[in-house]
């Protein structure tokens, strides 16, 4: 080979390299720019094959601090009953929640809690009149919220619609709490908090002083990620496996429907494609998020102010929007 022609060669190496990283930073700042157009949004952080390529801090209190995360706490309890499960501290989504719940169970339960299981709790499908929306204020100030939510009356059959209610994820904390003999807290710091380096400050209780189920637990946007990991890699943290794959599985198959968006929801998560690729998120109020995109190995965080109001769907369809404007595209092999 000439002189002349390696030299052209070598020309021409360097500019498809340069090429290619002026790709690679232009998706990066143009995602950035746009970003920081949300006003609501606090960080966004991407994770491909496990490594972070997006870490931006945007006005929030860092990427390492925890945050009131809302309702995607339903996303991690769900992973607390997936461990909980394989440790044999519950039977399995079959097992009825009187059964867990032993004593917490009132005499005056609406006639037919015995056919409500965990899965119809894991799903939001319990069939009971909801404790969240214009009901939230009357439960949470209520004695015993345990008692009040197995006391409200049905409205569908177990298994029936999906009927969004913080009520029922927080009867799944009480299953734990009662039927390991420990506080959910401390399970959440044992069972995920070692594996995966979370810390896990203590959140909300009720007047019992069982933690709150499904709502007000505060992660990082790091800490965030691991979960998202965790289940992107089938239910292991590198040689150590927390639940089975086929956790994983159900976790991710629909069952009820969102009222808001459609979105089919699993055990804590809901279904919906990114960018054409199959997608699962779990979501907080006003717009903390949780996004897994196993064919792309792809896990997303973002976390945002959580104070009213929430623009709720609509800045949904935001957050989405970045992610399959730059993210998705740049990403996709």
């Amino acid at each position: 080979m000439s002189s002349l022609m390696s030299k052209a060669l070598l020309i021409l190496l360097v500019f498809v390299t340069s090429a290619a990283l002026g790709s690679d930073k232009d998706w990066r700042s143009e995602l950035a720019r746009d970003a920081e157009r949300l006003p609501r949004l606090h960080s966004l952080l991407v994770l491909h094959r496990g490594e972070e390529v997006v870490a931006l801090d945007i006005r929030g209190p860092g990427l390492d601090t925890p945050v009131n995360i809302k309702s995607l706490s339903k996303t991690v309890l769900a992973a607390l009953v997936g461990v909980g499960i394989e440790r044999g501290v519950l039977e399995g989504v079959d097992q009825p929640i009187v059964e867990a719940l032993g004593g917490q169970v009132p005499e005056a339960a609406t006639e037919g809690v015995e056919r409500i299981t965990l899965g119809n709790l894991l799903s939001l499908q319990a069939g009971l009149q909801r404790t969240s929306g214009r009901n939230y204020g009357a439960w949470v100030n209520s004695d015993n919220w345990v008692h009040h939510v197995l006391t409200r009356r049905f409205v569908d059959k177990p298994g029936g619609r999906m009927l969004y209610s913080s009520g029922s994820t927080h009867l799944l904390s009480a299953a734990l709490t009662e039927s390991a003999g420990r506080s959910t807290l401390a399970l959440a710091r044992d069972w995920l908090g070692e594996p995966l380096d979370i810390a896990f400050p203590a959140w909300d209780r009720d007047p019992q002083g069982i933690y709150f189920g499904g709502n007000n637990m505060l992660m990082s946007a790091r800490e965030l990620a691991a979960i998202g990991e965790l289940y992107r890699n089938g239910g292991r943290v590198g040689e150590q496996r927390l639940f089975s794959e086929a956790w994983v599985d159900t976790s991710w198959t629909g069952r009820g429907e969102s009222a808001y968006t459609d979105d089919p929801y699993g055990y804590g998560w809901f279904l919906r494609p990114l960018g054409g690729e199959p997608g699962y998120y779990g979501r907080g109020y006003g717009g903390q998020l949780l996004y897994v995109v196993p064919s792309l190995e792809l896990t997303v965080v973002m976390t945002s102010d959580p104070t009213p109001p929430s623009p709720g769907s609509r800045y949904l369809r935001q957050q989405l929007r970045l992610l399959e404007h730059h993210v998705i595209p740049a990403l996709r092999p």
